[in-house]
């Protein structure tokens, strides 16, 4: 297993188990960043002309990165913004599909306009309890997070794939926050339909970034009316040739946040996606295995074939702080303390967590 830490200097003084939460931002993108101010700050309004293809050539890279053609890219401040703007133009008397207790911006967006909703377990048969609750309702929208955020438990992407051949109308909607940045994926060759996340966790990109993929047929189901002179590409003569994707981008777009997303998109990929994807197997089998083996996690982990990085254990607020004290920054989420790796991390840091756990358990 490689060691990727060097540029992420908190490993000098702590055990990083919070990506969950927080990615971290890697050095060389702290440099660009505090570069692209000096410019800003010497250059005033010839820094913003000098800049001006930076938001196209960010949308450019979500689109390679993630496999979805450009124009279908919008760029978006996060992801709960993005949602709530798409759902503003559907037909809210089409019947959804939602997890319990999945992310509040996910389900909150459909219960606060009054969708018709049915709910679905998440247990070790996710993917069965799906499939069951489609087959018996006519369910139009799917709508769910990719990976959820308290305990990890990850979508079956090959699933959706399956259940779209068998119920092609089915439109899905997919939350890849805890996703997007952990395994290869390819949004054109895949189910979903619509697909969004914020970019400061496991895309290392910092605040205020965020994008939505679209496959053509969004068109079908929403019509956005959110408008502005940025989503016209600032021609006073574009207010009716605008395209989808452009209607989620009323506004100027800033070039520190959408141009970090950009830099860290370059850093991934030259680390490679393969490889990525590769290391956080070996810490997913690893942390599955020893909280495991301590009788840390809830059965439905266990059971699961795969699962992502991100592990809710059993513990209480003196596990918490003892594990604070030792300097490992967690999270507390649900009843549990939450262990989210990236590929920053190693083996060794998920033995010592172990280790520290064991001094309380």
């Amino acid at each position: 297993m490689k060691n990727f830490k060097e540029g992420f200097p908190i490993f000098g003084e702590y055990i990083y188990a919070n990506t969950a939460s927080s990615g971290l931002i890697h050095e060389s993108v702290i440099e660009w960043r505090r570069q692209h101010d000096i410019d800003f700050l010497n250059g005033a309004s010839m820094f913003r002309m000098a800049n001006a293809n930076t938001i196209g050539e960010t949308r450019a890279a979500v689109g390679t990165f993630f496999g979805c053609d450009v124009e279908n890219v919008a760029l978006v401040q996060n992801f709960s913004l993005g949602l709530n703007m798409l759902l503003e133009g559907m037909d809210k008397n089409l019947k959804v599909l939602l997890l319990e207790n999945d992310y509040p911006s996910v389900n909150w967006s459909f219960e606060n306009r009054g969708f018709p909703i049915s709910y679905c377990k998440i247990d070790v048969d996710l993917e069965e309890n799906i499939r069951s609750k489609i087959e018996a309702g006519q369910i139009a929208i799917l709508a769910l997070s990719l990976v959820q955020w308290v305990n990890g438990i990850k979508v079956d992407v090959g699933f959706l794939s399956r259940l779209k051949k068998d119920f092609p109308d089915l439109f899905i909607i997919a939350d890849g926050t805890q996703f997007c940045g952990t395994s290869e994926f390819d949004f054109a060759s895949s189910a979903i339909d619509v697909l969004g996340a914020s970019s400061y966790k496991w895309l290392l990109s910092g605040y205020g970034n965020g994008f939505f993929l679209f496959k053509d047929r969004v068109k079908e189901f929403s019509r956005v009316e959110t408008i502005g002179f940025n989503a016209a590409g600032a021609n006073q003569y574009n207010q009716y040739k605008i395209r989808f994707a452009k209607h989620f981008e009323p506004g100027h777009l800033d070039t520190l946040n959408f141009g970090t997303l950009k830099q860290a998109l370059g850093f991934m990929t030259a680390i490679g996606k393969q490889e990525i994807t590769q290391q956080l197997k070996v810490l997913s089998d690893k942390g599955k295995k020893e909280f495991s083996a301590l009788g840390l996690l809830e059965d439905a982990v266990v059971s699961r074939k795969e699962h992502s990085t991100i592990f809710n254990i059993k513990g209480d607020d003196g596990l918490f702080q003892h594990l604070t004290d030792n300097k490992v920054l967690c999270s507390q989420r649900g009843i549990g303390i939450r262990f989210s790796f990236h590929f920053y991390n190693t083996i060794d840091d998920i033995e010592r967590i172990v280790e520290i756990i064991k001094e309380r358990v």
